[in-house]
């Protein structure tokens, strides 16, 4: 993974620097709140419900067991000894105390960590496949695109105050889009001309939160020492077009629309004319030389394991449904890539507590050549683990909650924190999940059921992604008590779409019957093959509506 060089170390040093006199200032009464608050927003600390909340920034979700363990003393240290996983492979704390944030930002320094640009009206942390890298599939490892994305975007001087905030996926898979690209601000693909040269399929004006849109493309091929020429000059339309008089419409997403695609897109390539051959074009040396930070591990000639990994799947039951669930292929023979899962019931998804941060870590290093990816899915990857060492990390993982086997599972949960902590929510999300888990905690009826995707948010910012959830769920105020509002038909995949609101909301304490009710419907309606997304679109919405409704 991409390592600090001394200029980075120089910048993080001094953003930590110029942020704690910022801080001092703002608490000594110097700084109003309304100087403060674009400062302190991008640098990562929000004001929550009950505490400050500080986003900490994951490029591309990559993790070294040492950042792992500088997490966990930070979340023992300066907040109640847990963190939380963010759908932007980001790490939240909940409760840091304001006059602590500039040491948090010191020591997440000292380890190549920081939290620039986690939120404020600026270009946010660059996200990809969490198996990048290791799986067959990809065209290209997408992960060193990204990195220069990360460098190209940080402290940008002319898109530090774009009209809202700014989000950028990539995707290197064929089979599958684990980044959600088309429901980003810019979402790209990597592709290969008739000439098999890398380059990028461009989506843009994508997005969820009041006005979800999937993202089209507006240009089919990108050559690949183009991407930051072609970036900017997207960012640029958007910067002077986008909606600044009105927050509800100042995504890209509402200016696409209103200028159509093709309009849109006319608008980049113009400026794009102006802008394509100066000093941000790429070069081969450029990309050759971020390409060299992600260079493979220490990979051992191996044969695949598959004798010994069918004798311990017939002995052990528990170990052959995490196998399948778990466990995907990896690109190397012998090799295999191992989710750990933070969604074991009675655990808010996505929580991870400082002890569990130090375990992550030991396993990291003792399995995964000391790195670890977290996911849009929430949950945490060792990408690089022998196909003989399986059973022998299944055992270890299994005390620590991480071997919960519903992976793609309706139980495998995105949620946000809601209520119980954010500010801007109607709803609580946690316990709405937590009920929805124990109502559904026979695993093999989970696994009969086949993929579901079920999203939690707490409010229409859409943190928990609803809308592109299989099953939607979204957090609504009314009349100062909290209901719940279902939506159906949400994808993220190359098949992206947004669902379909069912009807009027519910009570807290009928979702687990809600739920109960459209998965009924779902095992009625279903043929052999079909997922509950594809049996969803050959009926439709009536069905589920009318049975829930009855």
């Amino acid at each position: 993974m991409y390592v600090y060089d001394e200029h980075d170390k120089q910048i993080a040093a001094e953003r930590v620097a110029q942020f704690r006199d910022q801080t001092e200032r703002a608490l000594a009464g110097e700084l109003s709140e309304e100087e403060f608050l674009p400062l302190r927003l991008q640098n990562g600390l929000y004001v929550q419900r009950h505490a400050p909340m500080l986003r900490i920034c994951v490029p591309y979700g990559m993790l070294r067991s040492e950042q792992l363990r500088r997490l966990a003393r930070i979340t023992r240290d300066y907040d109640r000894g847990y963190a939380h996983v963010t759908t932007r492979t980001n790490i939240q704390l909940n409760w840091p105390n304001l006059e602590d944030v500039p040491d948090i930002l010191a020591e997440l320094a000292e380890v190549e960590m920081h939290a620039n640009q986690t939120s404020g009206n600026c270009i946010r942390n660059t996200t990809t496949d969490q198996f990048s890298g290791v799986q067959a599939d990809e065209i290209a490892d997408p992960r060193p695109y990204c990195e220069i994305i990360r460098q190209w975007s940080t402290f940008h001087p002319e898109f530090a105050f774009l009209p809202r905030k700014f989000k950028i996926a990539v995707n290197a898979s064929e089979k599958t889009d684990r980044a959600a690209i088309q429901v980003h601000d810019i979402g790209l693909q990597i592709v290969r001309n008739e000439q098999g040269e890398p380059g990028f399929r461009v989506h843009a004006g994508g997005g969820l939160g009041r006005t979800p849109m999937v993202a089209p493309v507006i240009r089919d091929f990108l050559p690949e020492l183009d991407l930051l020429t072609y970036l900017e000059a997207i960012i640029r339309v958007y910067n002077r077009y986008g909606r600044r008089d009105n927050k509800y419409k100042a995504r890209i997403k509402i200016l696409v629309k209103a200028l159509t695609p093709e309009g849109f897109a006319q608008k980049v390539e113009a400026e794009w004319a102006e802008i394509k051959d100066s000093p941000t074009r790429l070069n081969r040396e450029t990309i050759e030389k971020f390409q060299g930070y992600f260079t493979e591990p220490d990979y051992q000639a191996l044969d695949n394991a598959s004798e010994l990994l069918g004798k311990q799947r017939f002995e052990s039951r528990e170990f052959d449904k995490w196998l399948t669930h778990n466990v995907n292929e990896h690109k190397k023979p012998g090799y295999a890539i191992v989710t750990l899962t933070l969604k074991q019931t009675g655990t808010p998804p996505g929580d991870v507590t400082d002890t569990q941060f130090e375990q992550i870590a030991d396993l990291a290093d003792e399995y995964s050549f000391g790195e670890v990816r977290a996911t849009h899915e929430q949950n945490i990857v060792l990408a690089d683990v022998r196909q003989d060492r399986l059973f022998e990390l299944w055992q270890r993982i299994t005390p620590m909650g991480f071997a919960t086997a519903n992976l793609h599972t309706l139980n495998d949960i995105i949620c946000c924190p809601g209520g119980d902590f954010c500010a801007l929510a109607n709803a609580k999300s946690i316990p709405i999940a937590e009920a929805i888990q124990r109502r559904f905690d026979d695993l093999d009826y989970l696994y009969d059921l086949g993929p579901i995707d079920l999203n939690i948010s707490g409010c229409m910012n859409a943190c928990g992604h609803h809308h592109v959830g299989n099953i939607g769920i979204l957090g609504v105020d009314k009349k100062g008590e909290e209901f719940y509002q279902v939506s159906l038909g949400g994808a993220s995949q190359h098949d992206a779409s947004i669902g379909k609101i069912l009807g009027p909301s519910f009570a807290r304490e009928e979702m687990p019957d809600v739920v109960a009710k459209l998965i009924d419907v779902f095992v009625e309606k279903r043929t052999e093959e079909e997922t509950f997304l594809d049996t969803y679109r050959r009926v439709g919405l009536d069905p589920f509506k009318e049975r829930v409704y009855a």
